[in-house]
């Protein structure tokens, strides 16, 4: 069972992976993207956001934490002091993956990822939608008045139209309620 596994190992042993994407998020800081394979950016993506959500809280114990993954001197003051206030209304989505094709000699797909550059515009909150108004009651059935017939066409009998026409009306009346 793989209960609690989660992630890639990339074909190496935890400690090459775990030094393998240390120096890949350094990296990332100090030129703010990186080219690399698909499965590695979609496993350091993750572990950068990280790194920047602890960077823009700016405090001692943050920095600390992040000097445990992040090595470098120069590049933790460079994510404390200019890439997490560039990111200080950004509530996540820190890091882009762009797909850049197949590498020539294993044909492995690569992918370059970055630190998104673009300025944060929040959306504006929709509205609750309004209720529906009230279905309207059904429209009242027409009804015709009588009209005088010749007493010539009255003598034959006409009992099948007259049942006819009393069909078409409720057929009209029905096809209104239903486009209503």
């Amino acid at each position: 069972m793989r209960h609690g596994n989660s992630g890639k190992r990339l074909g190496r042993n935890t400690s090459h992976r775990k030094a393998m994407m240390r120096n890949m998020v350094t990296s990332l800081f100090e030129h703010e993207k990186i080219t690399t394979t698909d499965a590695r950016a979609k496993e350091l993506r993750p572990m950068a956001e990280k790194l920047i959500t602890l960077a823009k809280r700016g405090d001692l114990h943050a920095r600390r934490i992040v000097t445990e993954v992040v090595r470098d001197r120069k590049t933790v003051a460079k994510l404390f002091e200019r890439i997490a206030p560039r990111f200080a209304e950004r509530p996540g989505g820190y890091t882009r993956i762009i797909k850049l094709g197949h590498r020539l000699g294993d044909n492995a797909a690569l992918s370059m990822i970055t630190l998104v550059e673009e300025a944060y515009a929040p959306k504006a909150k929709k509205k609750a939608p309004k209720p529906a108004p009230a279905k309207k009651a059904a429209p009242a059935p027409v009804v015709e008045e009588a009209v005088a017939v010749p007493e010539a066409e009255v003598a034959a009998p006409v009992a099948e139209p007259a049942v006819v026409e009393a069909a078409v009306p409720e057929a009209a009346a029905e096809g209104e309620a239903k486009d209503a």
